[in-house]
């Protein structure tokens, strides 16, 4: 099992990574909470990880702090919910935000997340409140800030939402409603995220 992994970021592609320890480059996918968090190419980092074995593949999974991977591991139990599921609900709501919907009965903010209607959004509620009992700390950054640059900025944040759920048409629109004007990938997902919590369905 792999619990981590520390080493120089090769490649930002979100929500996909490649981690270079020692020489030998891991493939990793993230939630744009922890993409946010990144420091640029070249640099050094350290990540929580989840290998997940299937039949036909190794997956891994990278987060920025310890919170964020363990609310991965309980939301990948809940029926219905797979890791690309789980990435989205973590990039669209902060893990505090998650504790708090979860507890409060709150399906609103849920509903808004791509591939999330109010049937799944209940039975998070439902399935999640109990492990959520115990609490979850706020994700303190385990990484240091930083923004990757790159030519490309609005295609690799179109492939990004497309990633993480949404259909193309709706994320055309939210990354052209953003704009760039400079930005980078990663603030122009974190914007249009932030639109769609704001209003708009999911």
């Amino acid at each position: 099992m792999i619990g981590m992994l520390q080493g120089r970021i090769h490649a930002k592609h979100p929500p996909r990574l490649v981690l270079d320890v020692q020489g030998v480059g891991y493939e990793l996918e993230a939630p744009m909470s922890t993409f946010y968090e990144l420091p640029d190419t070249g640099s050094e980092v350290l990540l929580h990880t989840h290998l997940a074995v299937r039949e036909d593949a190794l997956a891994l999974y990278g987060f920025a702090s310890e919170s964020e991977r363990r609310l991965f591991r309980e939301l990948i139990r809940v029926s219905g919910v797979g890791a690309k599921m789980a990435l989205a609900i973590l990039s669209g709501i902060s893990v505090d935000g998650f504790v708090r919907s979860v507890r409060d009965g709150e399906t609103g903010a849920l509903v808004r997340l791509p591939g999330i209607g109010k049937k799944t959004a209940e039975r998070l509620v439902i399935e999640m409140r109990d492990r959520l009992q115990q609490g979850a700390e706020a994700p303190g950054a385990a990484v240091t800030g930083g923004s990757a640059t790159g030519h490309n900025a609005l295609d690799e944040a179109y492939s990004a939402l497309l990633a993480l759920g949404y259909k193309p048409a709706e994320a055309s629109r939210l990354v052209k409603a953003v704009g760039t004007s400079g930005r980078e990938s990663e603030e122009i997902i974190r914007l249009a995220l932030r639109s769609t919590l704001g209003g708009g369905g999911g």
